[in-house]
Order: structure tokens, then sequence, then C-alpha cells
């Protein structure tokens, strides 16, 4: 992608001077960097100041953030839990430090502030998107299926083989029980899954977690938004045309159905036309929906992450009504039930092979490796997932994400918010440490998942959540704890990072093997 245009990093305060961890930046009296790290320290102290100056200066302090950023995303999570509204605040003001210093640059080369990039007004839109983008309805070809049934180990599980699963998955800790009932909610309501009076827009409609393919089976019609690449088109196209939904793409230049021509005409590009965006979806009929699930590697996912969260301030604002949906990943710092971690004291606890050789691998590793996960009675615990793999600005682009669907609960909003399990997507087993990792991961009580499992699974919890959408909780932790489908790391006797290594040595054993 162009980094030059469309939504761009800030450049770096020119008095603070470069520090050891942002490459790039301007020695010598030159310009400024966009500097990833810059942004992601400043961003971070700022959420935190108002409720923990401490933690706000030891993050403006840091001088290696490529390194050194996991203590302060989870501190993030942490001064969350001191008081109901403290959560909140963090996400508040977090999301208006990225939107105050974030920027946009048009093809014209002109710089301007995200707000200013974005602010179309209502009535301008129609006549902007008439202009810009249209819509091509393409019908599916297949039946309807309006049972919940989901894919696993080669087979497909529904009624009283689906319920087994669900209690399997309670059992042994892979899912929490409100996801477990959330799902058997859906199977028991059939009728759920028409989802006629709703108007589902997949942001980033491609990508393996997302909720599209399950909704086409059920018969929904999906607004589909992934950039131009006829690749993702010419899938997404054989997919509808395999079920009975109706797949709505954005195009430029007018098409029809019909026309031969048509993956290579469809797509949008969120990073550069954000605003032909707004406008088009701006003036689609029926109550949206609009699901997230961007990806792309790197600093670009944080402007990717950002011209979505862009995109829904201005179409909250637009139209109330309008529901947001996302899947977090369940490598980060969340807080945790006391059930969880009673439950993950006692896995502690099993005679299992681990356990016989956890005192000297302790030992061996000055205590790095299999930490508890949590001491006993804590209330709530704290899970640190993050894989330093992954990165800080991957770190920030999710923790944008669930500002948003903190803030936007606060303000009214209907959020369907839902930790989605470990998956071996292409953009995990890209990476040999990750892909060895979940290799290895179930001799440490964490099952990973097929991308279709739990793209299947997530759909569902989707269609929960617009259906019987809960109340909010008093602190937002407890929001986000509730249908999270963790895959077992929130409930494993072990720190994260304290048994994937393990793991991922493990797991390269095997592939070798």
């Amino acid at each position: 992608m162009d980094s030059s245009t469309g939504l761009v990093f800030p450049r770096s305060d020119p008095t603070s001077g470069p520090t050891t961890d942002q490459p790039g930046a301007a020695r010598g009296g030159g310009a400024p960097a966009r500097s990833t790290s810059a942004l992601g320290r400043a961003v971070v102290a700022d959420a935190l100041r108002a409720v923990d100056p401490i933690g706000a200066r030891a993050a403006e302090g840091e001088t290696n953030w490529r390194r050194g950023y996991l203590g302060h995303f989870r501190r993030l999570v942490e001064a969350g839990l001191t008081a109901p509204d403290a959560g909140r605040t963090i996400a508040a003001d977090g999301l208006a430090s990225l939107h105050a210093r974030m920027r946009y640059i048009g093809r014209d080369g002109v710089e301007v502030g995200v707000a200013e990039a974005i602010a179309t007004p209502a009535a301008a839109g129609a006549a902007e998107g008439a202009a810009g983008i249209a819509t091509v309805t393409v019908a599916g070809g297949g039946e309807i299926d309006r049972e919940l049934s989901v894919p696993y180990h080669g087979m497909r599980l529904r009624g009283a083989d689906l319920q087994r699963q669900l209690d399997s998955w309670t059992d042994r800790g892979v899912i929490e029980p409100s996801a477990a009932q959330a799902l058997r909610d859906v199977a028991a309501n059939p009728d759920w899954l028409d989802l006629a009076d709703q108007r589902i827009v997949a942001l980033g409609a491609g990508a393996e977690m997302g909720p599209v393919q399950s909704l086409l089976r059920w018969g929904a019609g999906v607004v589909a938004v992934d950039l131009p690449r006829p690749a993702i088109w010419s899938r997404l196209l054989e997919i509808n045309a395999r079920y009975g939904g109706r797949l709505h793409l954005p195009v430029r230049g007018g098409s029809s159905p019909d026309d031969p021509d048509l993956a290579n005409r469809a797509g949008a590009d969120l990073l550069h036309d954000v605003r032909d965006a707004a406008a088009w979806l701006g003036q689609l009929d029926g109550r949206l929906v609009l699901g997230n699930y961007v990806y792309a590697d790197g600093p670009v996912n944080v402007r990717v992450s950002m011209a979505v969260d862009a995109l829904s301030v201005r179409l909250v604002a637009d139209r109330p009504d309008t529901a947001l949906a996302f899947l977090a990943t369940p490598t980060d710092v969340f807080a945790v039930p006391s059930e969880a971690v009673a439950y993950a004291v006692e896995a502690y606890q099993r005679p299992t092979g681990v356990r016989r050789v956890r005192r000297p691998l302790r030992v061996v590793s000055a205590g790095r490796l299999l930490r508890r996960n949590y001491a006993p009675g804590t209330d709530p615990g704290i899970c640190d997932s993050l894989v330093p793999q992954q990165g800080p600005n991957y770190a920030l682009a999710k923790r944008l994400q669930r500002w948003r669907a903190t803030a936007a609960r606060a303000a009214g909003t209907t959020v369907s918010f839902k930790v989605a399990p470990p998956t071996r997507t292409r953009s995990v087993v890209k990476n040999r440490a990750l892909a060895a990792a979940y290799a290895g991961a179930h001799l440490f009580d964490v099952e990973v998942f097929e991308p279709a499992t739990s793209n299947t699974l997530m759909a569902a919890l989707l269609v929960h959540d617009l259906r019987s959408p809960a109340p909010s909780a008093a602190f937002p932790w407890q929001d986000e704890a509730i249908g999270a489908a963790h895959g077992g790391l929130w409930r494993g006797p072990y720190a994260p990072r304290s048994a994937l290594g393990l793991a991922a040595l493990i797991g390269f054993g095997g592939a070798r093997g």
C-alpha cells in the first residue's frame, strides 16, 4: 500500500530528538520522521494520563518501544480496573489522541487532520457517493440454510452433536460458559439467522476470520468492502454462488451482476478513499451493522484500523441506529472473571506430564517458564497473552478497536465485541514462531482452531448480540469477557508467554519430525 497518501502517521516532534527505536528518524536537521513508535508511545501516555499519571510518564520515557511496549499495554488494562469509569476514560482519551495525531494526505498531496478528511455533510454524501462508488448486487445461487451448524475436524456439527461439543469446550476451559450459552440460544432460535432486517457491512470482507460465508449461507445480504484486488472478489463471488444470500459490491465506473469483469471492477480502498466509502455506505437502506474485520501487516494495520474508526464515527453520527461489531484477538491483555481464575488455579494442581517437569524447567529458566497464570483468589485476574512477535503496531491497532467498542457502548450504540479463539489463519502461520507455538499449544491446555470453525462460531455470536443484546456492565472489562472464546488462554494453568515459548520448541520439533 502507498505509505505517502491516505491515513498516515504524524511526524514526530522535532524537539524531542530520535530514539533508538525510530528507524529513519531525522538526523542532521532533516524533516522529522513519521515514527510508528513515537505515535504508540504518545497515544498510550495520553490514554493513561488522567487515570494513571505515573504510568503515562513511564510510557513517555520508554526508550525502546518495540521491545518495551508489552508492559505499557498491560498497564492500560490494569489502570482501567481502579474504578467503573476508569476504563471508559482510558478508551475515550486514547481515541481522542489518535484522532488528534493521525493525519490524512489526499491524492493532491494536501495534508489535513482525520476529522477534516472524513467530514462531508450527510446531505452532500449521497451526491458524492453516487458520483464515486456505486453498488452492484449479486444474488446467490444456492439454498438458504437456517440451522446453526459448525464445521469441526472434518464434520459439520449440528443438533445434539453441537451441544456435546459445546459441553466439551466449556468443560475443558476452551470457551467461556457465556459463549456456549449464546451459541445454544442461536441454535434454539433458527429464525434469528434471518437477518433481512439488518444491513451487514463486512469491512475486510475477504478476511479468514470474517463472517461473510456463514452470513451468505444463512441468506443474509452482505455489503462487502475490501481492497480492489481481483483475487479477493473472485473468491467472494464464488462463495456467494454456493449459498442463498446476496452480495452487495462497491464498484466504480459502472457494472452489472452479470459483468464477466466484475471482480476486476469491485473494491474500495478505505485507507485512501475513506470519505467516498462513508458517503456510499451512508446512502444504503436499512440499519447498518458495521463489522470490523480488517487486517494488514506492520504499520499499515494501524493506518487501516484508523480509517475504519474514522468511518465508524462518521456513520454513527449520521445514522445513530448503526451497530458496531468487532473481533478481538486472544493474544492481548484481558481482565478475566474470578471463575476463570479458579479454574486455572485448579488446573495448575492437576497431575499431568507437564507438571512432572515443571520444577526443573522453572529452575533452569530462572522462573521464566511455566509461571502460574494467576495467584489464587485474584478477582479479576489479568491474562497477559501479548505475543512479542506480533509487535506494537498490531497491539495498538487491536487496542484502538477495543477502545471504540467501549466508547460506543457507553454512548448507547449497539456493540458486538467478541474475543475469538487462536486460529490457524494465513497471517499467523506465515510467522514460523507463532505457527510452531500453535502446533505445540495443545500440551498446555490451549486449543487452536481452524478458520472455518472460528469464523462460523464468531458469526453465530454476532447474530446473538444483534438478536439478544446484553445491557452494559459496570466495568468495560466485564463487557469484553461476555461470550469470550479464547481457546483456553484465560483458563490455562500457565501464564501464556511462559508456556508458548516452550510450545514453540515442541512445535518446531514436531515439524522437523
